[in-house]
């Protein structure tokens, strides 16, 4: 038998033994796609275990994240720090084998998913990661190829479907993705809900297609030889693959998602000749995938005599930017500007600080003010272009952007109008939850966007978002609270930022001075009788109505809160200097869910708690209590 064929079984059986010991997994897909595995690996696959951060290897990405036990079988016999340990707590409290990882780049793990077709998204965001910053940087310092194992699960997901046409039109001949085509699914034969032509609906993409014996190991060299080879256009290689390949529930859904139980690993022993205890691997096997690795090891090696010998001022400010600081727009005291203005006029302040920063709109860029003025469009014949056209694709523009922010050198963002934030919640919950510094530029942020009627006024989104952990969600109500927002979404660097701005024009104040918004909430207005908390659009409508109360000698604290979760963050003794000890109440055009939290049971909280109209905005803020004098007169009463 050869040192190859030894590594394919390992990989089976390192697979099949840590799920049996955790006594939850699938292990039909590592068994099924083990030779493809081991064939990237060894001969294609430019990574450096001694360094796996290492800015130009390749990116592998696990889009079908559930057969997870392949990814850590790899990175443990190519020599990453996984050990034998983490392997046999697999899926265990404190151990970095989790059940569906996410990112992990000091184990070598670069994304992957549980939600089925993100991983998808987010290979194609990374490849024009990699394509950007070599038309930047040139190919000396990078010049790398993006992998990917993708599922019949992530092609029926839409997010896939989005994403592939983008890269199809968008020409990313360094992507490489190999579907895992084993016609079945957790459930049953894929034929129950899958019967279309999976090579030419990506050919009609404007992908490149291989057909290819998924247990063949030379046909599967050649195969990604020929996709590496195909520079115009991104590849999708089928390969034929049996789920639990050597197992009596080899081609049937009894092999997805359930261990496989003793008696039956016995006959998967005997059937590949395996004599190995669990958990134990031949030394031959890890010197075969060690040795391999020398090819990552002997790039990396050039690469870092090309980066010691090159001048690497511009790719610092890429790889190691600093903060900026954002001046605040200035506009003439009193007239009266949108948010999403401003917002424009701060994002181009931040991008000509900063080189790294790329985005665009789901065909919104016009509308949500966010093009990188003086620089073309990122496309097939120019991918130095800082804007990108995501096109109608809300849902892959949340994947690709967490993508191109994960390879790391760029920070992304993405734009649509707050309403669409639906169709790309999954991207946005899952940068959260991997801390990806992903932004998104949300516009049209309320009922106020008027004309447009209910089906594009966001009423709850705003509680969506929050609801949201390691999310950051800030509305600002001021280009000083702008400047503020954009200041604090790039030193982020642990999470996701929500630029929730206006559509309506909000009245410029006379006082130009920075806003506290890192802190996420300030007195904007001093008063003693009860504090009102304000976000956004109701900030001149809170600062209105106290001028209206102290007609009546009610002396009403304006707090801005731009963001709660910044605030949050701040020591008890800032929160409760901020708040006082008066009375609180909470103005905002949406829900009132989750504003007693702040403002206690006795609180007043003024919202929308009911879907809008078709109407413009002056005359929804007058019928649903948005004007100056009925939030005056609610606060008076509320008082009395």
């Amino acid at each position: 038998m050869s040192t190859e064929q030894l590594a394919v079984d390992a990989v089976r059986m390192l697979s099949i033994d840590a799920v049996q010991q955790a006594n939850s997994g699938h292990p039909g897909m590592p068994m099924g796609m083990a030779d493809l595995a081991v064939v990237l690996w060894t001969q294609f696959l430019n990574v450096d275990p001694d360094d796996p951060e290492w800015d130009d290897r390749d990116r592998f990405v696990l889009s079908n994240g559930h057969g997870s036990m392949l990814l850590y079988a790899m990175q443990h016999l190519s020599g990453f720090p996984l050990s034998m340990d983490d392997i046999r707590n697999f899926r265990q409290w404190g151990y970095p084998t989790a059940g569906h990882p996410e990112v992990e780049p000091h184990l070598g793990i670069e994304v992957t998913t549980g939600p089925l077709g993100q991983g998808f998204g987010m290979g194609v965001g990374l490849a024009m990661a990699e394509e950007h910053l070599r038309a930047n940087l040139g190919g000396d310092l990078a010049d790398h190829f993006t992998y990917g194992f993708v599922s019949d699960g992530d092609l029926m997901e839409g997010v896939a479907a989005e994403a592939a046409s983008l890269a199809g039109h968008l020409e990313l001949g360094r992507l490489v993705y190999i579907y895992d085509d084993n016609n079945i699914s957790l459930v049953g034969p894929t034929e129950w809900t899958f019967s279309e032509d999976v090579p030419k609906r990506f050919a009609a993409y404007g992908w490149h297609t291989i057909t290819v014996d998924g247990h063949d190991r030379p046909a599967i060299a050649e195969a990604i030889g020929a996709a590496r080879a195909e520079e115009g256009k991104p590849t999708l290689i089928s390969a034929k693959t049996h789920i639990g390949y050597g197992s009596s529930v080899q081609d049937t859904a009894a092999a997805h998602g359930s261990p496989l139980g003793e008696e039956e690993i016995d006959k998967v022993r005997a059937h590949f000749g395996w004599t190995h205890p669990p958990f134990e691997v031949p030394e031959a096997v890890y010197g075969f995938m060690r040795d391999a690795m020398d090819r990552g090891r002997q790039k990396h090696g050039a690469w870092q005599e090309r980066y010691d010998a090159a001048d690497i001022t511009e790719y610092s400010s890429y790889f190691e930017p600093v903060a900026p600081a954002v001046p605040t727009p200035v506009y003439e005291a009193g007239s009266k500007v949108a948010t999403r203005k401003i917002g424009g006029a701060a994002l181009n302040s931040v991008a000509a600080i900063r080189p790294d920063l790329v985005g665009g709109a789901a065909d919104l860029a016009s509308s949500t003010n966010t093009i990188i003025n003086g620089s073309d469009d990122f496309s097939a014949g120019d991918r130095a272009g800082r804007n990108i056209r995501f096109g109608v694709r809300e849902h892959a523009m949340g994947a690709i952007v967490n993508g191109m922010t994960i390879h790391g050198g760029l920070r992304a963002f993405g734009a649509t109008f707050f309403q669409f934030s639906d169709y790309m919640r999954g991207a946005v919950r899952l940068g959260a939850l991997m801390g990806t510094p992903s932004i998104w530029v949300y516009t049209h942020d309320s009922v106020f966007l008027g004309e447009d009627g209910p089906t594009h006024q966001p009423i709850g989104h705003m509680a969506a978002m929050r609801a949201i952990p390691n999310l950051y969600v800030v509305r600002p109500g001021n280009p000083a609270e702008v400047a503020g927002a954009w200041e604090l979404a790039m030193a982020r660097t642990e999470g996701p930022t929500a630029l929730v701005l206006t559509r309506q024009g909000l009245p410029i104040p006379e006082n130009n001075d920075p806003a506290p918004v890192a802190k996420g909430a300030y007195v904007a207005a001093a008063g003693d009788a009860a504090t009102l908390i304000a976000t956004g659009s109701e900030l001149p409508l809170a600062l209105a109505a106290r001028e209206q109360l102290a007609k009546q000698g009610i002396s009403l604290r304006v707090v801005s809160m731009p963001c709660r979760e910044a605030f949050e963050a701040q020591d008890g003794d800032y929160r409760a200097e901020v708040l006082g000890a008066m009375p609180r109440a909470s103005v905002e055009a949406a829900v009132t869910f989750g504003w007693g939290d702040l403002t206690g049971s006795g609180g007043l909280n003024i919202g929308i708690d009911h879907f809008g109209a078709s109407a413009p905005a002056a005359v929804l803020a007058e019928k649903y209590g948005f004007t100056p004098e009925a939030v005056a007169d609610r606060i008076a009463a509320w008082l009395a």
